[in-house]
């Protein structure tokens, strides 16, 4: 089997090369980009398509998670966190199978994260990455919850405005009410949905068909097997390869239209 390729993000300069060193000794991964921060971390995921990505979780401004809540469900590639988290988090990951490497890194874990990586590639069990991380990360705010104090007011409050709701999103204690003008796109992971809106990602446990029934059809539309783009946000078509292409949603926003979707897009463009 050919190399994996691998793209590695880390905000620390010592860390990002003690990891793209210890990884050059590997005969199973090809580094192909390096990273300082989420913005990159993204560019790199949608430009070079790589197999697997190391990635940092405490990087100021986006972070690892918000990372993986960015990128639509079918183009995230195995991820592998790299993370100085508390004991509930790394708990969260072991459950949901998702590979992580304790820093200070640790060589034995990297060759185990590299050789899952592998088996999994080989198994061609790729299409699960993003559900097993929302997953994981839903385990680790329902633990961090537990150590914080209730805050029934907010709910209060918060309900009152349900009446003209489009979208709502409850997270924890707190419910966010989202108009349907303001999300730029959805995308579905496994038992939840990542809604996109103004820089931000929020989730909310729902199906696609189930959210489908909420939107208003005329605006939304469904561009790859989980991934809906409100269409007043398209701003540029950029061509990509066999006929697909990426719909930039914004300075920073880019998703990829499946060839058995882009008739819908292309009809919407040519009816403006």
């Amino acid at each position: 089997m050919s190399k994996l390729t691998a793209v590695i993000v880390d905000d620390e300069p010592l860390a990002l090369k003690l990891l793209a060193s210890k990884l050059a000794q590997s005969s199973q991964v090809e580094i192909v980009g390096q990273g300082r921060n989420g913005r990159q971390a993204i560019d790199l995921i949608m430009d070079l398509s790589p197999d697997l990505v190391f990635l940092d979780i405490e990087m100021p401004g986006l972070n690892g998670f918000d990372v993986v809540k960015h990128l639509q469900s079918d183009i995230v590639p195995l991820v592998v966190f790299t993370t100085a988290y508390e004991q509930y988090a790394l708990d969260a990951f072991e459950i949901h199978a998702v590979d992580y490497i304790l820093k200070p890194i640790d060589e034995t874990r990297i060759n185990r994260a590299v050789e899952r990586a592998v088996e999994r590639k080989m198994a061609a069990q790729l299409d699960d990455n993003k559900p097993r991380i929302i997953d994981a990360i839903h385990s680790i705010r329902r633990s961090q919850s537990e150590h914080a104090s209730v805050q029934p007011d907010v709910i209060s409050r918060t309900q009152s405005a349900l009446v003209d709701a489009k979208v709502v999103i409850k997270d924890r204690d707190e419910i966010t009410v989202l108009k349907q003008s303001e999300i730029k796109w959805i995308d579905a992971a496994g038992d939840y949905v990542c809604v996109h809106v103004d820089g931000e990602t929020h989730i909310k446990r729902s199906t696609m068909k189930e959210l489908l029934e909420e939107l208003d059809d005329t605006i939304f539309k469904r561009i790859h097997r989980s991934t809906i783009v409100n269409l007043n946000f398209i701003e540029k078509v950029i061509p990509h390869t066999k006929g697909e292409f990426f719909l930039k949603l914004g300075e920073f926003e880019r998703v990829k239209v499946s060839r058995n979707y882009k008739e819908a897009i292309k009809s919407f463009l040519t009816d403006r």
